[in-house]
């Protein structure tokens, strides 16, 4: 039986929490729901009832989904300094004088590797604060270029990820007016990160009310990447307090150079992975797994996939040139692996083991989370136009 600590982080993502994320997403202008696209030619290709793709490309102009979690987090802050709940709070109240006078002036810190901190830059100028946003080395230019433009304090610094966590923490911790908006948790840095995955929840709660309308009860399987792992945990609380015994398969994907669920599990305790982490999934080039999620994962997961590059550079093939009648999916790298593996367990003879303990078949519906679209023109170019990283180099 899961202990205290999983059920209490299970609890931040029932479905009283999302929904109270999804309607202060609602709130927002411009808000839309983002597409579930039915692939059902390429279902139809592999024999299997039914796969679709949350296609996160289209979320708030900003092509990732990153953004829920840094919007409501900030809301949440912003909503516990104004004494309120934030079911009684949505935008326009947020962005009014009143509100701005009785806070005054606040600074988000955050890491990223660039779609977290666009959505924390951008959620901070929309609701008339500040943001200072570090990002690790080797960070697309592309991607810093796009947080500038959301007016945020940003660079790029020489750490990895991890470290550039830490240094964002500190400067926010010597900041009177500062506040760490970061999308991992660590022992006595939990409810801010709590929020932002109960943020990510808009997205699970789209998709379930999706999938009713697309004729499908559930989906029998589901792919999900993973960094740190709040989305992954997102994903996982959402599906397994909606559904419980009737839960989903759930595929824990991370890339790996940087999988640290993937050993965790193997230890049987939650473990680093140190180092550059060079890989093309810049978003999940993460070294140290969040503590809240790891409690829902190590007993909800059902699979940890450790996945190299080209698996994801196959995803952001398969689904920018879908097969006719099937609608095009313009993903990046982070967020076309789920799409990858899911394609190399169907095709690839030597994966059939894996395919066989997953249940994959003709009553499967599966359902993939494409998190990001082209937020790096240059790297997509190399893979999708020039062949970097062929599914055939093994």
């Amino acid at each position: 039986m899961p202990g205290t600590d999983c059920r209490k982080a299970l609890a931040l993502m029932t479905l009283e929490e999302t929904e109270k994320a999804h309607r202060f997403h609602r709130s927002f202008p411009g808000y839309e729901e983002t597409p579930l696209v039915n692939l059902s030619h390429l279902a139809a290709y592999f024999g299997i009832r039914g796969i679709f793709v949350k296609d996160e490309s289209f979320r708030f102009g900003l092509n990732a989904f990153k953004v829920l979690g840094g919007s409501y987090a900030i809301a949440r802050y912003i909503a516990e300094q104004l004494g309120k709940d934030i079911s009684g709070l949505d935008y326009h109240t947020l962005i009014s004088e009143e509100t701005k006078k009785r806070l005054g002036d606040i600074t988000f810190y955050t890491a990223t590797d660039g779609n977290h901190g666009r959505g924390v830059a951008w959620a901070a100028n929309k609701l008339r604060q500040k943001s200072v946003v570090l990002m690790p080395k080797g960070s697309s230019k592309v991607r810093l270029q796009n947080i500038l433009n959301e007016g945020a304090d940003a660079s790029i610094t020489d750490l990895n990820y991890d470290d550039a966590v830490r240094l964002a923490n500190e400067r926010a911790s010597k900041d009177p007016n500062g506040v760490m908006i970061q999308d991992t948790a660590w022992d006595g840095y939990e409810e801010i990160p709590g929020w932002i995955m109960q943020g990510y929840g808009s997205m699970s709660f789209e998709t379930w009310e999706q999938f009713k309308v697309a004729g499908f009860e559930q989906p029998t399987h589901i792919f999900v990447q993973a960094g740190v792992g709040s989305l992954a945990g997102s994903v996982t609380g959402f599906f397994a307090n909606l559904l419980q015994d009737r839960c989903p398969v759930i595929t824990i994907v991370e890339a790996s150079a940087a999988d640290c669920l993937y050993r965790s599990v193997l230890a049987g305790r939650l473990v680093p992975v140190t180092g550059n982490m060079q890989t093309i999934m810049a978003g999940l080039a993460c070294g140290e797994g969040n503590t809240i999620s790891w409690e829902i994962l190590k007993n909800y997961g059902k699979f940890f996939v450790s996945a190299p590059d080209w698996v994801a550079a196959r995803g952001m093939r398969v689904l920018g040139v879908p097969l006719k009648g099937d609608t095009k999916v313009i993903s990046g790298e982070s967020g076309a692996v789920p799409a990858g593996l899911l394609v190399t367990l169907m095709k690839n003879p030597e994966y059939r083991d894996l395919r066989h303990a997953l249940g994959l078949n003709a009553d499967s519906v599966i359902l993939l989370f494409s998190t990001e679209g082209n937020t790096d023109p240059e790297k997509f170019r190399d893979v999708v136009w020039d062949g970097e990283f062929p599914s055939f180099r093994q």
